[in-house]
């Protein structure tokens, strides 16, 4: 297609056409309106004009009759101008005037009418056009006066070569404007459409480009770029995860294969093939865990959880986790306490639960405080809070301005910072964190929960220890119904815990 032909194609340019036809026609209709409204006015100027001359020849016929009308039209008819002067008798003889010939059946009608005249010295051929009136006088004698319309015909030839010069002004600067626009456009859309195709070509680095504007092309320009980006980010991360998964799930899979190798080449009684079977089963079991987790990232990541929304109580959810997770924390040599206040939200109950099961886990797994921060009379070293407290894990729910938080907070050795944003990625284990079973997905499950209900998972420093945050939207108002009954939570926070242990 030529260039020419992709221009005439454009949305801008047949919108031009469009605005510049009705932009002309509504030029043609204001052109003609005073076109017709200065007829209007010659018309009434002319008629007043000549109805003022009616009354006062009527008057000169009355007080010195026919001999006096005549002599004054006489008088009147050599003057220079445009007025129509016609006496005639009865049987239509004229009498006096400088009319020479008229249109047939004029001087039969009485009134004003429009007809084409000759005056008395010009040829035969000339014609003009006048507005009369005819006015019967005594004794059957008609008295014509008019006044002849080339002035306005002469107004009208005016105002209509206006017109058509302003038309064709306007004709020749929308298309102008049209092409002229329609090329911007273009250009802007050519290199959206140069974009994007590179983008398919593979490289998802591309970006539209954004003027300064900030016109709708801008706009749309920007949101493309925020999808792009997050697209590129979702096809990094589905990246990473095949990476991931390809290296951190060979090593218990070969741990599999060869326990099963090892139970069929040495085993030799059922004790034996009973206790490589168990040991398999485990392994599959925390193999089966991981993909879970992996599912249940994937569906918070893409949304699918929205559907099971509702209102509920943080707290409750707090409390509840931390009556789930307290044996486990005591037989860690921990204790857990819970710090509760009201704080609603809108979300998915279950996914919320299992984000703050993830955290308690990770915080009983690695919230034991380090032995050279326990000196021998039972204080934190330079922490300044007692042996007691530094093996306290604190799990709290409150509301703040218009955000819910829950956050736990252990006394261990918590995440340098230069390592809290690599943390949350999938199958990523810190050093300190190797020698602890688990795949590396409970921080990153909690963030993509937190990232579903439009909040986000914050680390920071606990002084010692991490404070592991999970900010949520707030309801506006607390109208959301109580959960009934501690079984239903306990069941939700039951599953959380077997899904998330050892993630």
């Amino acid at each position: 297609m030529t260039a020419f032909g992709k221009l005439i194609r454009t949305t801008a340019f047949r919108l031009t056409l469009v605005y510049l036809l009705l932009f002309a026609l509504f030029a043609a209709s204001l052109l003609g309106y005073f076109a017709w409204n200065t007829r209007r006015l010659i018309n009434e100027q002319i008629i007043a004009n000549v109805s003022s001359e009616i009354g006062e020849l009527s008057d000169m016929f009355a007080r010195r009759g026919l001999r006096g009308l005549v002599f004054t039209i006489e008088n009147r008819a050599l003057r220079p101008g445009a007025n129509l002067y016609l006496v005639t008798t009865p049987n239509g003889q004229a009498v006096a005037g400088n009319v020479g010939s008229l249109a047939p059946g004029v001087m039969a009608t009485r009134g004003w009418s429009e007809t084409s005249y000759r005056r008395l010295d010009e040829q035969e051929s000339a014609d003009h056009r006048a507005l009369v009136n005819v006015t019967e006088l005594t004794s059957g004698f008609r008295l014509l006066i008019g006044r002849d319309l080339e002035e306005r015909r002469r107004v009208f030839g005016i105002v209509a070569k206006a017109a058509q010069w302003s038309l064709l002004i306007v004709i020749v600067l929308g298309l102008g404007g049209g092409v002229f626009v329609a090329r911007r456009v273009l250009r802007r859309i050519d290199a959206m459409t140069g974009t994007t195709q590179r983008i398919m070509a593979g490289d998802l680095s591309g970006r539209l480009p954004v003027g300064r504007s900030g016109d709708e092309l801008d706009r749309l320009a920007e949101n493309l770029n925020a999808m792009l980006e997050r697209i590129e980010a979702l096809m990094v991360g589905l990246k990473e995860v095949s990476d991931n998964i390809a290296h951190d799930l060979k090593t218990p899979l070969t741990r599999l294969r060869n326990r099963a190798e090892e139970a069929l080449a040495k085993a030799g009684n059922e004790a034996e093939y009973r206790a490589a079977l168990e040991r398999i089963i485990e392994e599959s079991d925390g193999l089966i865990r991981t993909f879970n987790a992996l599912l249940m990232i994937a569906r918070a990541e893409s949304g699918q959880a929205r559907g099971n929304m509702d209102d509920f109580d943080a707290a409750e959810v707090a409390r509840g986790i931390h009556e789930l997770y307290e044996p486990l924390a005591e037989d860690n040599g921990l204790s857990l306490e819970a710090k509760t206040a009201p704080a609603w939200l809108h979300g998915n109950r279950e996914l919320v639960s299992q984000a703050l099961a993830n955290l308690v886990e990770n915080a009983i797994k690695y919230g034991q405080p380090a032995p050279a921060l326990q000196p021998s009379n039972g204080d934190v070293a330079g922490s300044g809070a007692s042996g007691d407290d530094a093996k306290k894990i604190l799990i709290e729910s409150r509301r703040d301005g218009d955000q819910v938080l829950l956050s736990v907070t252990d006394h261990g050795p918590g995440i340098p910072e230069a390592d809290r944003g690599h943390a949350v990625e999938r199958f990523v284990r810190l050093e300190a964190s190797r020698t602890q079973p688990g795949s590396g997905l409970g921080l990153s499950l909690a963030s993509a929960v937190a990232t579903l209900h439009g909040g986000a998972l914050k680390l920071s420093d606990a002084q010692p220890g991490l404070r592991a945050t999970l900010t949520f939207p707030a309801l506006t108002a607390g109208n959301g119904e109580q959960t009934s009954g501690a079984a239903g939570l306990e069941r939700v926070n039951t599953r959380a815990l077997a899904t998330s242990r050892d993630v």
